[in-house]
């Protein structure tokens, strides 16, 4: 009798391994599946939008002076390892490409004083800053510091063409939260910084359903509900959706 609890006993302890592995198994084949699309999409970007790329630099560098891209530290995080079938990460900086939108050496003095305001949801400074007819936009809008051709880029997020080249080298990924500036890490409570448990992203999904409408704790829980739901299919819709919001130009500015 006892020889047949202890065989019972080892047993299911065999099935729960064997169920363990089975769903690291899972969200291995998830992220591998991830990054394979990430290759394949951002080679394809770069290798067909090469040419229109150079031609919005030499219009970049016509406008303004000062290189076309510009490169910003950004926080993101790093997958380390998978633990009961779920991702763990470090959290790094590395240096995020886009085009240039603003004029060179602008001071970064109104993004910081926004990005204070926004993410404590502080209505009466955004608005100090937009203007009181722009109170409801979660964005800098009129921004002196932005070239007319910025202006385009921002409104269709062309100016983030570059930033496949991050995807390329594996420090983003198509779909994720955004990867952030540090000083505004510095601003977050505790809560907001589970958005930092995923790979940077392009795109996402606070990208194709809010944008600027959406105020910061409200970016924080949908990149949180994509982080606790994230799943290839979930992605696969994100990436399709994206060229929709670009089009109209939904939500930027």
């Amino acid at each position: 009798m006892q020889i047949e609890k202890s065989l019972a006993v080892n047993n299911q302890q065999a099935k729960e391994q064997l169920k363990g592995m089975t769903r690291n198994l899972r969200t291995y084949a998830y992220f591998t599946a991830k990054r394979m699309i990430d290759i394949v999409v951002s080679s394809f970007v770069l290798a067909t939008a090469g040419v229109f790329m150079l031609l919005l630099a030499i219009l970049i560098e016509i406008e303004t002076p000062g290189s076309a891209i510009f490169a910003q530290e950004r926080v993101t995080a790093r997958r380390k390892r998978i633990v009961n079938s779920k991702a763990e990460f470090d959290v790094v900086t590395f240096t995020c490409y886009k085009f240039r939108t603003m004029y060179k050496d602008s001071s970064s003095d109104m993004h910081k004083a926004f990005v204070k305001a926004f993410i404590k949801n502080d209505a009466v400074a955004m608005a100090a800053i937009n203007g009181e007819e722009n109170a409801e936009i979660k964005k800098i809008v009129k921004d002196p510091r932005v070239t007319v051709i910025g202006k385009f880029l921002r409104k269709t997020s062309l100016d983030e063409l570059p930033q496949f080249i991050n995807v390329l080298k594996g420090e983003m990924t198509l779909v994720g939260p955004r990867p952030c500036i540090p000083y505004e890490v510095e601003e977050y409570e505790g809560w907001h910084k589970q958005r930092l448990q995923a790979v940077g992203g392009i795109t996402g999904l606070w990208q194709v359903s809010a944008r600027s409408a959406a105020d910061f704790d409200g970016m924080c829980k949908l990149d949180i509900e994509y982080i606790e739901q994230r799943s290839l299919m979930t992605d696969i819709k994100l990436i399709l959706m994206t060229p929709i919001v670009m089009i109209f130009g939904r939500g930027g500015f």
